[in-house]
Formats: C-alpha cells, sequence, structure tokens
C-alpha cells in the first residue's frame, strides 16, 4: 500500500484537489493499492471545507469531497505517508523545517512531470482554478506514471 499526503497552506484549494484527483484517477485505472490525503502547513484555515472553487472544480468531475475538513500536518504524518507531495517552494520550505533533516519524502507535485522544480498555480492568489486543476491534473498523471515505473525518487 503506497501512502501519499499532499501538502499546500491551508488544505482547502490545491491539496485537497489533488488529494481527491489523484484518487479518482487511481480508481479509474483500477490501481487499489494507493491511499491518498491532504494537510495544510499552516493553521489558517483549519477544520474549514474545501474552498468553492475547489469544489466547482470536483462537482463538475463527479468527485465527492464532502467529508474534507482542512487539517494541518503533524509529527506522525511522517512517519505514516510514504510520500509527502507539496505544491509549491514554500510548502517545500515549510515541511522541511517543521520535519528538519527528514525530508527524502518530501517532493514537490510537478516535479512528476516536464516542469519540475514548477509551482502548482495557487488559486487563492490567481483567483484561476482552472489552471490550477490544469497543473494538479498534470501532475497526478506524472505521479501515477512514476509509481508505475517504480520510480519515486
Amino acid at each position: 500500500m503506497l501512502k501519499i499526503l499532499f501538502v499546500c497552506h491551508g488544505n482547502i484549494c490545491r491539496s485537497p484537489m489533488a488529494e481527491y484527483i489523484m484518487r479518482d484517477m487511481c480508481r479509474k485505472r483500477g490501481i487499489t493499492d494507493v491511499v491518498t490525503a491532504s494537510a495544510a502547513t499552516s493553521t489558517e484555515e483549519l477544520g474549514n471545507p474545501v474552498h468553492r472553487g475547489t469544489a466547482e472544480i470536483l462537482r463538475r468531475l463527479g468527485i465527492d469531497y464532502s467529508a474534507k475538513r482542512a487539517r494541518q500536518i503533524n509529527r506522525a504524518d511522517y512517519d505514516e505517508f510514504d510520500l509527502i507531495i507539496g505544491m509549491d517552494t514554500a510548502n517545500i520550505r515549510n515541511m522541511t523545517r517543521y520535519w528538519g533533516d527528514r525530508c527524502h519524502k518530501i517532493h514537490k507535485l510537478l516535479d512528476f512531470t516536464e516542469r519540475k522544480n514548477a509551482d502548482v498555480a495557487d488559486p487563492w492568489y490567481t483567483g484561476n482554478f482552472e489552471r490550477t486543476y490544469l497543473d494538479v491534473k498534470e501532475g497526478c498523471e506524472g505521479l501515477i506514471e512514476a509509481i508505475r515505473r517504480g520510480d519515486l525518487g
């Protein structure tokens, strides 16, 4: 079983989008040994549901996200998850500070694509949830291919 934790700043936009899109992609491809979750590096949105922009995208795709509430990363997450996937450079920096030297499980989502070192667009600032969706979709497709190849860094 491969357990993946997607992480962004507030856990209401990008990381829950990645959590549910990756889960849906795996289900549609018959991949049953991948578990996904998501969390925030900050405490700002704890307990809140996904942002309405993310909700609109997930509803359009027919993906149920209704149980999701924002949560913050915790010390146990590093041991519980096999991969910890940040959406941008700031997320990676914050997770590395939080977990210290133990950072070999931490990757950026778009590093699984041709756009290495690129950040997933943050719709909190851009307002463009469609752009974020395209980034997340590309990253999750690349991650699935990396899983299939056994090339997880």
